[in-house]
């Protein structure tokens, strides 16, 4: 009778505190929903004000992409909100191909300008060039357009033509001509070729839903030529799919090694990423080439490599960032690719580097920064890689082996980096015309050129003068001239490839100048050892 009044008592005190806790729990929970209520209630009240009373009429989506912006803009540097427009351009170049003339355009001045050809392309058959202004699209000026609205008259099924009129610098009269549309594949491979008897290369850009199949294609084509060893060259690359990076890391690693691993708080964040395909370069010596542009995806690759001792990595310290963007589609056609997890290599390195409040040093100083000094180390960063090689943690994939080179593999001076990045070496590019291309009459006092040509020192002389010429003007510094005469030189060669050439001439002329890449090919007897040690996982490295 004791027994079941006491079991009695203490199954009505559970009723009593599961009632309670239950009803702490609800409040809690309501409390949260109130709060939500409550901030939503603010953001609308403020959302309302500014449309009805601003001093000018201001667009309700503008208000609202703007606003969602600036919240993720409190989390992390890559958090960001996709309005209509830049969630399609996303969209397409993660598939890695539309319908149109292969071009890239931007508004300068109030005009059209062409300011990016991809070879092979409809345009770039046509003879259509970098600098060139789209003066009309189908008889109509575009004197005022935006971006979005020659877009749209470019673009179109696949087949159909349009009609366009350019205006070239050097060239009174506009040239016209009907381009037919087709599919543009945006390559992510854009030069492979064997750099000497044994030694292949091949240049990774970016990575696309297409990647794979374009490296797959490039070792093919490179195996029966004698390749050996081969340099991977991810500079400059700034990642995309994680699938693509598993499966570019795969072709180098036998079945069941971990590629990557991911590590977040929403559910199915947590997730190991392995080598399921056999491959037939396992055991093919690499030297993989980085910077501290090279990002995401790139990081990935080369941090599995250099974990499992697959590849030896040559470089810069790259760019540190590792976050899981998840892409949400929202409402209206936008996006939103918010960070959800974070990236760890094989050896258990977080690849992220930490970032200051405002994301300045993150984002715009980093690249500026000199690498020659060793970055410090805390305990806790220290890790090993199948070889019991000491690697680290906290801040990109360190390389193997360091050698300053963020600009196409050359360090040069304020001065250099200044002619660089105003785009002056891709100008001057446009007063030269190959030799024997007839697809568009050449202009008077261009320089004829034909592939295998020699920057000699009146070309460099008329580039001098191409700079003094711009507007705003830029001031000669003479000492930097002299000390950043190499990397001048191949610049302007490299350019002059592009525009006339194609992407391999031009990258085959720039590997044979570029001091990182020519550092890189001196290392295969590093990179050997590496390929006997991934062998025989265990051997300790020395």
């Amino acid at each position: 009778m004791m027994s079941r009044y006491r079991l009695a008592s203490v199954a009505a005190f559970l009723v009593i505190v599961s009632a309670l806790v239950g009803g702490l729990w609800g409040r809690s929970a309501l409390a949260t929903e109130d709060r939500l209520s409550e901030q939503y209630n603010v953001y609308t009240t403020a959302l309302a004000a500014v449309e009805d009373t601003y001093v000018e009429k201001l667009p309700s989506d503008r208000l609202v992409y703007a606003s969602i912006a600036g919240m993720l803009q409190t989390l992390d540097p890559h958090s960001t909100f996709l309005d209509p427009k830049y969630y399609a351009q996303l969209r397409e170049r993660q598939e890695g191909h539309y319908y149109g003339l292969g071009l890239s355009i931007a508004p300068v001045d109030g005009e059209i300008q062409v300011i990016q050809l991809f070879e092979g392309s409809p345009a770039y058959k046509k003879g259509i060039r970098r600098g060139d202004i789209i003066a009309k699209i189908t008889g109509e000026l575009t004197k005022g357009w935006t971006t979005d609205q020659a877009v749209k008259q470019l673009k179109g099924p696949k087949g159909t033509y349009v009609h366009i009129a350019l205006k070239r610098p050097g060239r009174d009269d506009l040239i016209e001509m009907d381009v037919m549309r087709d599919e543009i594949t945006i390559p992510s491979v854009p030069a492979y070729f064997m750099v000497n008897n044994d030694v292949g290369y091949i240049k990774l850009q970016e990575f696309a839903e297409n990647t794979d199949d374009e490296l797959g294609h490039a070792l093919e084509a490179l195996a029966p030529r004698g390749m050996k060893r081969l340099v991977l060259d991810l500079r400059g690359n700034p990642g995309g799919p994680l699938d693509q990076a598993i499966r570019v890391a795969n072709r180098f690693l036998p079945r069941g090694d971990m590629i990557v691993y991911t590590r977040g708080r929403v559910p199915n964040s947590d997730a190991d990423y392995l080598a399921t395909e056999k491959s037939d370069y396992t055991q093919l010596p690499m030297v993989v080439l980085v910077n501290r542009s090279s990002a995401s995806a790139s990081e990935i690759v080369s941090g599995a490599l250099q974990d499992h001792d697959r590849a030896y990595i040559v470089g810069e310290t790259t760019f540190g960032k590792a976050l899981v963007q998840s892409v949400y589609h929202i409402s209206e056609n936008a996006g939103l690719a918010l960070t959800t997890a974070r990236y760890f290599t094989p050896s258990g390195r977080l690849i992220q580097r930490p970032w200051d409040g405002t994301f300045d040093e993150y984002l715009n100083d980093y690249g500026l920064k000199d690498q020659t000094a060793p970055r410090p180390h805390l305990a806790s960063e220290l890790k090993y890689t199948d070889a019991r090689r000491k690697v680290y943690s906290g801040g990109g994939i360190e390389p193997d082996k360091m050698f300053q080179g963020p600009i196409e593999g050359f360090n040069p001076t304020q001065f250099g980096r200044t002619l660089y990045f105003r785009q002056l070496f891709a100008e001057f590019s446009e007063t030269f015309v190959a030799k024997d291309d007839m697809r568009i009459a050449p202009q008077k006092n261009q320089h004829v050129v034909a592939p295998g040509f020699a920057v000699d020192d009146a070309m460099v002389r008329d580039f001098r003068n191409f700079v003094t010429s711009r507007k705003p003007p830029v001031r000669i510094d003479e000492a930097a001239l002299t000390q950043d005469n190499e990397f001048i030189r191949a610049m302007i060669h490299f350019e002059v490839d592009n525009a006339l050439f194609s992407a391999e001439e031009a990258r085959r002329n720039l590997i044979a100048r570029d001091p990182q890449a020519q550092f890189g090919l001196t290392l295969f007897p590093e990179a050997e050892k590496l390929a006997l040690l991934s062998k025989g996982k265990g051997i300790k490295a020395h």
